[in-house]
């Protein structure tokens, strides 16, 4: 079975960050990679469409109830009832996380994989420090392509 890697952001985001989510989806389809979101709009759909638009498989992790919530590209629907308490199940899914820019929702799911001891991979977003001092844990990319190599090469080597 090949790699899971879960695409996070905002789902208000900016045109830059969903251009940035669309060519991560795309290069993660390409990879014969199964992208998992929360399912729903901004920087998820937009990895959605990528990668519908690469060819590959799609999973959304809702909040709701109700399967029809998931945006257009989310080939299987997983209706939680769980609210943002299924940031932990979009984590525990994936083998790895690339971070779209983002808000508190993406902060909490960064913390997550951090904590779970899952790769993380940033294009833009938050930064993390404690007590003034730069946290390591977080990879940074350079482009939506860097971002899908350095989650891959996460992904070997876990």
């Amino acid at each position: 079975m090949g790699a899971y890697v879960a695409v996070v952001g905002a789902g208000r985001a900016s045109a830059e960050e969903e251009r940035a989510a669309e060519a991560v989806g795309r290069g993660l389809a390409e990879a014969g990679v199964v992208l998992v979101c929360g399912g729903l709009g901004g920087v998820m759909e937009a990895a959605c469409r990528g990668a519908q638009g690469g060819g590959g498989m799609t999973v959304g992790i809702l909040p709701g109830t109700s399967r029809s919530d998931a945006n257009p590209y989310v080939d299987v629907a997983v209706a939680t009832g769980l609210g943002e308490l299924r940031n932990g199940l979009i984590v525990r899914t994936a083998d790895a996380l690339i971070a779209v820019g983002g808000e508190f929702g993406t902060l909490s799911e960064i913390a997550l994989a951090l904590k779970a001891g899952k790769p993380v991979v940033a294009l833009g977003g938050w930064e993390l420090a404690r007590a003034g001092q730069p946290v390591d844990g977080i990879v940074r990319a350079a482009s939506p392509e860097d971002a899908v190599a350095r989650a891959l090469a996460a992904c070997a080597h876990a």
